[in-house]
């Protein structure tokens, strides 16, 4: 009887151990890389918007969807979604670029509205002045995983120039 009892209590006690080495590993598993932001909005995003899926970037008509940190845009007759802008946007400076707030679009695919936002929001199309969530001279090669995709050009910063309020859509 005292075997049984010691069995059952070692059984127990190995099924606790393997227990929380699995969690253990599970915990660790997926952890995503410090330089990811994902699910919040990006630095280069417009202040005053914390519960949105998506900007749409009509100078390169690109969507971002900030739930997943992915850019959408169409390539090779289909949409793409990717972490990184596409090769033909790789100068666009997303800090000083205008970002359409989609407050109104909770779908997964926000391109199906595209035909009406091309044209509602064409390219060089500037709303209500916009201020970024971070600094872009702190996080110029942060938030779009490419320092490439960034166009370097301070001439707004230093000739004063700031975007101050927030952009509606």
């Amino acid at each position: 009887m005292k075997t049984i009892k010691l069995f059952i209590i070692g059984l127990l006690f190995f099924t606790a151990i393997s227990t929380q080495a699995q969690v253990s590993v599970n915990v660790n598993i997926g952890t995503p890389n410090v330089n990811v932001n994902i699910g919040r909005p990006p630095v280069w995003g417009p202040v005053g918007y914390n519960d949105v899926d998506y900007y749409y970037l009509p100078d390169i008509e690109v969507y971002y969807d900030i739930r997943a940190s992915q850019y959408i845009y169409f390539g090779n007759g289909n949409w793409v979604r990717t972490r990184q802008l596409p090769n033909r946007c790789r100068k666009y400076n997303l800090h000083n670029g205008y970002k359409v707030v989609l407050t109104d679009y909770h779908g997964n695919r926000p391109y199906s509205h595209f035909n009406s936002h091309k044209v509602k929001y064409y390219k060089g199309y500037k709303g209500k002045p916009q201020k970024n969530r971070g600094d872009y001279s702190e996080h110029r090669d942060y938030d779009n995983h490419d320092h490439d995709n960034h166009d370097h050009d301070h001439h707004d910063k230093h000739e004063g120039k700031k975007n101050n309020g927030k952009g509606k859509h």
